[in-house]
């Protein structure tokens, strides 16, 4: 099928419109779908012909028992949440934790919002926290930002949770 219609955008030349009904069978399934194609009848003709082709398949994720158990078992750090909220008005400033997660120390950057586990890899996953929900911060240094870690200049060093929850709260 081809039809000429006047193109709106471009106010001269014809454009031509073809469609093409693609049919593949595939295990005793047929799978018909139409393609339309534009082109204006003074653009450059192509030197190579062009073979079109459609491929439908169907994407399986496959979620194992384990990885059900370690998300519930990873949960969500609402100290981290409160630690990145706070690192978002203080522009010009990071903050370095030092917590301890199953008895192994962890070290996580937080910088404008967001958090970077610095001892071991961070999940692409946004919504799912740098650390455990179980994990037990230690100490928090503020630092000036932007961090560069071979040149830290520490605005205070060793703070507690208790004592910068307390920085959290409105009427600090």
């Amino acid at each position: 099928m081809e039809s000429a219609v006047k193109h709106p955008a471009v106010g001269t030349g014809d454009r031509k419109v073809k469609c093409y009904k693609l049919v593949k069978c595939d295990n005793n399934n047929l799978i018909s779908k139409t393609l339309s194609i534009s082109f204006f009848n003074n653009a450059p003709k192509l030197k190579k012909s062009c073979i079109l082709s459609s491929k439908c398949s169907a994407r399986r994720r496959v979620i194992y028992e384990e990885e059900e158990e370690e998300e519930e078992e990873y949960g969500y750090n609402e100290e981290i949440a409160m630690l990145e909220t706070y690192s978002e008005s203080a522009r010009n400033e990071a903050l370095l934790v030092k917590a301890m997660v199953d008895e192994e120390e962890v070290e996580v950057l937080i910088f404008k919002g967001f958090s970077s586990c610095l001892s071991y890899g961070t999940s692409p996953d946004p919504s799912r926290s740098v650390l455990p929900a179980r994990a037990v911060i230690k100490f928090i240094d503020r630092v000036k930002g932007p961090f560069d870690p071979s040149n830290i200049h520490y605005i205070e060093k060793g703070l507690t949770w208790e004592t910068f929850k307390i920085r959290l709260q409105p009427n600090y």
